[in-house]
C-alpha cells in the first residue's frame, strides 16, 4: 500500500460523498431513505484495516472483470491514499501518464466509513468509472460538445469562439455523468457481491452523504436514484 501526501491530477470529477451502455432507468417508485443507524465511527486503526481488507478482495476482483470486458490496455489498478491534514471526505478514479488506472482515497472518507462493506463499496464504485471506460468516454463527450457548440459560433471572434467551445465541452462531459455514476454503482455491486462483501449493506454510505438531488447538470445523481439501482441490482445476484 503506498501513501501519498498530494492528490494526482484529476481525471473523472469525485466521486464518492461530494455534494458527492447505463442501466434501465429505475422505474417510477420512490425510494425513500431513511436515517439510518450506522454505528459509530471506528477507531481509526480499525478503519484503516478495514480499508486494506477492501482493497485485497476488491482489487484482485476488479482486475479480473476489467481485463475480461477488454475495454482497457491496462487493468493494473494503483490505489492510494491522501493523507494530508484537512484533506476533504473524498475518493475519485484517474489515469496516470502511463493510462494506469488510479484510485485515490483520503483518509478523512476511510475514516468515516462505519464498516468494510462500506469502504469496499466505494473502492468497487471507483475501480468500476474504468472498467466501464468513463473518462475516455467524458472526454469524447467533451470534444464532440466543443466542435458542435464551436460550429454554431463560426466566424466569430477568437476569444468568442474558444468561450463557445468551453461551454459546449463542460455541459457535454456533464449530460452523461449521472448515467456513468449510475452505470459505476450498478457495476461496483456486481464486483463487491464477487468480492464477498454485502453490497446493500456498503450503499448505507449514502445516508450520510450530502443529497446532491436532481440539478441541471449536476454531475451526481439523487442519493435515492442511487440506491435504487443498488437494490436492482443486487437483487439479480
Amino acid at each position: 500500500m503506498r501513501y501519498v501526501a498530494a492528490l494526482l491530477a484529476l481525471g473523472l470529477a469525485a466521486c464518492a460523498p461530494m455534494d458527492t451502455a447505463p442501466p434501465p432507468r429505475p422505474p417510477a417508485a420512490q425510494v425513500v431513505l431513511q436515517p439510518t443507524d450506522t454505528g459509530a465511527r471506528l477507531p481509526t486503526n480499525q478503519a484503516m484495516q478495514n480499508f486494506q481488507i477492501a482493497v485485497a478482495r476488491i482489487e484482485p476482483v476488479a482486475e479480473r472483470l476489467c481485463r475480461q470486458r477488454g475495454n482497457n490496455s491496462n487493468c493494473d489498478f494503483l490505489i492510494l491514499v491522501d493523507d494530508r491534514p484537512g484533506a476533504p471526505m473524498n475518493a475519485f478514479q484517474t489515469l496516470d501518464r502511463n493510462g494506469r488506472p488510479v484510485i485515490v482515497f483520503t483518509e478523512r472518507l476511510i475514516n468515516d466509513a462505519r464498516n468494510v462493506d462500506e469502504i469496499a463499496f466505494v473502492l468497487a464504485h471507483e475501480a468500476a468509472h474504468h472498467i466501464e471506460g468513463h473518462i475516455a468516454r467524458q472526454q469524447q463527450n467533451a470534444v464532440l460538445g466543443a466542435t458542435l457548440i464551436g460550429g454554431l459560433v463560426a466566424g466569430s471572434s477568437p476569444e468568442a469562439l474558444r468561450s463557445a467551445q468551453q461551454l459546449g465541452a463542460t455541459v457535454a462531459a456533464r449530460a452523461y455523468s449521472k448515467n456513468f455514476e449510475l452505470e459505476a454503482d450498478a457495476t461496483g455491486t456486481r464486483i463487491a457481491h464477487a468480492a464477498g462483501f454485502n453490497p446493500l449493506r456498503g450503499a448505507e454510505f449514502f445516508f450520510r452523504i450530502p443529497d446532491p438531488g436532481n440539478r441541471f447538470l449536476g454531475t451526481h445523481p439523487a442519493n435515492a436514484d442511487r440506491l435504487r439501482i443498488v437494490q436492482q441490482v443486487a437483487a439479480t445476484l
